[in-house]
């Protein structure tokens, strides 16, 4: 799959596309049925299957500070699209300047100019354009001056997460502050990941017999609720079953929120300075404060055969 940041990316000799516009944030299944219904259009077609998504989000360009809790970083959000056999995955720069650009404006330089539209398909809610003028209905009033059909896909998916609320970006985000990692898997297609650079802690759990890696993860990362999971940990190209920690610590009063992995029976990773994923699995407990370190010590143990026992 190409991957193209900002249109002067793209071949000069690119051919007619099917395209699919979103900050497919996560890829969910919503976001799944979409990509694929792109792609198997394409192939039908003769032509070449892109995915457009945004750099930062929108909302972070046009009300600053309001970033919405990440579920894929960009570079992991490309593995996920390519996944579904998209040709090229092109990620616009979101700038002021793109967010005054009128729905008329963008189709032009976008889909006609930059990726020569033969097919745009969206979902029913799709906006664009300045103040999200445009929908659906001016897509396609646009696409018949420019050659290009609009295809309309419904995508509500529902399952048992959130009580059957319909599958969204929203829904995962709020899933996975609650602490539902099985509810997040149900409607992401995959365990929730956080991304990020190991970095020296305090140390204790090495100093306890469990020693972790101290995740810093990507800004804006969302973040599971305080307490402990049961997941893997990726790292030097591994995929390790492991307890993770959110939180701040509060049996040595820490103050800090922080993400720690152990790799369960591993000895002597030398992890930092490593980009790693943690993916997680299963809530197993809430954030506690023990009295004593034989207390934390007696429960460590019991998280960590949970953990084994879950990602066995």
């Amino acid at each position: 799959m190409q991957r193209w940041r900002g249109l002067e990316e793209i071949p000069g000799d690119w051919g007619r596309s099917v395209v699919t516009i979103g900050s497919f944030d996560g890829v969910h299944l919503g976001h799944q049925l979409i990509i694929d219904r792109a792609v198997a259009r394409a192939r039908e077609l003769g032509a070449k299957a892109v995915v457009v998504t945004f750099d930062p989000h929108p909302s972070e360009v046009v009300r600053p500070g309001s970033h919405p809790p990440l579920l894929a970083p960009q570079p992991f959000r490309a593995e996920l699209i390519a996944a579904r056999g998209a040709d090229a995955v092109l990620v616009l720069p979101f700038t002021a300047a793109l967010s005054q650009e009128s729905p008329q404006e963008f189709v032009q330089r976008v889909l006609v100019d930059a990726l020569h539209a033969k097919l745009v398909i969206e979902g029913p809610n799709f906006r664009f354009g300045h103040r999200a003028a445009g929908n659906v209905e001016l897509l396609a009033e646009l696409g018949r001056a420019a050659d290009f059909e609009v295809e309309v896909l419904d995508l509500k998916v529902r399952g048992t997460a959130g009580g059957g609320e319909p599958f969204s970006s929203t829904l995962v985000r709020r899933l996975i502050a609650e602490g539902d990692m099985t509810g997040a898997a149900e409607v992401l297609g995959r365990p929730h990941r956080v991304e990020g650079l190991v970095v020296r802690g305090a140390q204790r759990g090495r100093d306890l017999g469990y020693p972790t890696a101290n995740v810093d993860t990507v800004p804006h990362s969302a973040i599971p609720a305080d307490g402990v999971y049961a997941g893997w940990l990726t790292a030097l190209g591994e995929r390790m079953p492991a307890a993770i920690s959110v939180g701040t610590n509060p049996t040595f009063d820490g103050t800090v929120r922080t993400v720690e992995a152990y790799a369960i029976d591993r000895v002597g990773l030398d992890l930092y300075g490593q980009q790693v994923a943690v993916e997680f699995l299963a809530y197993l407990r809430g954030m506690e404060k023990f009295d004593t370190i034989e207390a934390l010590l007696d429960r460590m143990a019991d998280d960590v055969k949970q953990a084994r026992e879950l990602t066995a």
